[in-house]
């Protein structure tokens, strides 16, 4: 490989390196201090950089915010919504996919991203819609591929396969990320989760299963 070539692939991974060193510092000040409460200034000590280096990688407050909100949903998207349009056990793949969806909804980080996204969207509409796009309405597209694939399969008989992912991960989380968004309970322990699971894929099955 040329040298040139070497070192843009070197300053490449560095410049990745830096923009994902000041993602971090911005996700501890913006869950510590909310949207409205963040400064750029404060932001840069907790990434260790200084406010120039910040500059250069984002504009301004919100674009930090939003590139925030676009990592954190589609990493997320991507580690729970791998699903195996070939696996024909639809039970399993639903169960599997409803637990760790479910999990991860509860967990208080999530949360608190959550509440935070809410809270910015009244002055920046925007970023409701970032969030929307990068985490659930990208869950449900590929939960949806997967349907597709059952239904041609003879496994499943839905019109639209859309519209029942979207039924599937509300069954999932029916009432426990609202109260946890209200702070209105605890989260839900493991038999809790695993019950409103397995309840969210009978209902499911019993909606959408193969006509008899």
């Amino acid at each position: 490989m040329a040298q040139g070539a070497v070192l843009e692939r070197g300053q490449a991974q560095h410049e990745g390196d830096k923009r994902q060193q000041i993602l971090e510092g911005a996700r501890t000040v913006f869950l510590s201090s909310g949207f409205d409460g963040a400064s750029m200034g404060e932001i840069a000590r907790a990434a260790g950089v200084s406010k120039g280096t910040l500059y250069v990688y984002f504009e301004n407050k919100e674009d930090l915010f939003e590139a925030l909100i676009i990592q954190e949903k589609a990493s997320l998207a991507e580690a729970l919504f791998t699903l195996d349009a070939d696996d024909p056990d639809v039970p399993a793949v639903l169960r599997r996919l409803g637990t760790s969806f479910l999990a991860e909804m509860c967990r208080p980080q999530h949360v608190s991203v959550v509440r935070m996204v809410i809270g910015a969207c009244e002055k920046f509409p925007r970023f409701g819609q970032v969030f929307y796009e990068a985490g659930p309405a990208c869950g449900v597209a590929r939960l949806s591929t997967y349907l597709d694939a059952q239904v041609l399969a003879g496994r499943l008989t839905i019109a639209d396969t859309e519209l029942a992912a979207r039924h599937f991960l509300h069954l999932c989380q029916a009432g426990l990320l609202t109260r946890l968004l209200f702070a209105a309970g605890g989260i839900a322990g493991e038999s809790e989760m695993r019950h409103q699971v397995d309840e969210a894929v009978r209902v499911f099955l019993a909606g959408y299963g193969p006509a008899r």
